[in-house]
């Protein structure tokens, strides 16, 4: 099942897609949904998916205005140098655990909506990366139960600027609707084992990077337990898994993104987020 945060008629709705549309659920729960990340809180995804096994599209995709999938998540975690590759390209060692570092929530943009390359630099670069939603909360998860906590699974582009790095983390990943997310969630039946997944980024047409899931230094069930330690995961809550090697930072000579561009990362099994770059105003 796939599941979309988007706007119809002026109005916030999430829905299952179905073929070329829609079939919007927001208003099907007597008002204790109004969101996707409320449908995940309340164990809702079977009934969801009963109600679209009697229902036809409401509406058409190109109709809609698509929404990050989870437009409001209590925490975006995302993980740092986390393929083999990747850190072969930086020439680092294996982080022992997880290199986990924080998002904010006005990072997010949409599928077909428009990255911000900052005023602040022209480093602006992509990193293609396999997230995940949660869909059963907890704290201190075992890692043999992690994926019983996994409501499905989407694509990320976790937004960097380089030049901001050597000053602050914090900073570099955390500009305006850097960071988009989408275009939609399918659901955790479907992706049984998330390991053999194939991850593609391409900037106007160009594959910059690919790479199977398989090559991730800590697995999917080891991030969440980790996250587990330290917070009470929620669901809703955004886990952005690392991002494999052929960033612009590293080409020969660096690319960056810049206005005009189109970046698409596709996952296999999953779909395609595609987004134009312009320039913060």
């Amino acid at each position: 099942m796939k599941l979309a945060s988007y706007i119809a008629d002026g109005k916030a709705c999430y829905g299952v897609v179905a073929g070329d549309g829609v079939i919007t659920m927001n208003e099907r729960f007597g008002g204790h949904a109004a969101s996707l990340r409320e449908a995940l809180a309340g164990g809702l995804l079977p009934r969801i998916q009963e109600a679209a096994s009697q229902a036809q599209p409401d509406r058409k995709l190109s109709d809609i205005k698509f929404l990050p999938v989870i437009p409001n998540p209590e925490k975006i975690l995302c993980v740092g140098i986390n393929y083999k590759s990747h850190a072969a390209e930086h020439g680092t060692e294996a982080p022992k655990l997880p290199n986990i570092f924080t998002k904010f929530v006005n990072t997010l943009e949409a599928h077909e909506g428009e990255m911000l390359r900052p005023k602040a630099s022209t480093s602006f670069d992509f990193e293609g990366e396999l997230a995940l939603v949660i869909g059963k909360g907890g704290r201190h998860i075992d890692a043999t139960d992690a994926l019983k906590h996994v409501a499905g699974y989407t694509c990320y582009c976790d937004g960097s600027v380089r030049d901001f790095t050597k000053y602050s983390l914090v900073a570099a990943k955390n500009f305006l609707r850097s960071s988009p997310l989408g275009p939609w969630m399918v659901t955790a039946d479907e992706i049984p084992d998330p390991t053999r997944l194939t991850l593609v980024t391409r900037l106007n047409g160009r594959e910059m990077q690919r790479s199977g899931t398989d090559m991730l230094i800590h697995s999917i069930p080891a991030i969440i337990a980790f996250c587990s330690v330290f917070t009470p995961l929620a669901p809703g809550d955004i886990i952005a898994t690392g991002t494999p090697d052929g960033i612009g930072a590293k080409q020969n000579p660096p690319v960056w993104m810049k206005a005009g561009d189109v970046l698409e990362i596709e996952i296999s099994g999953i779909g395609t987020l595609r987004n134009k770059i312009v320039d913060e105003t």
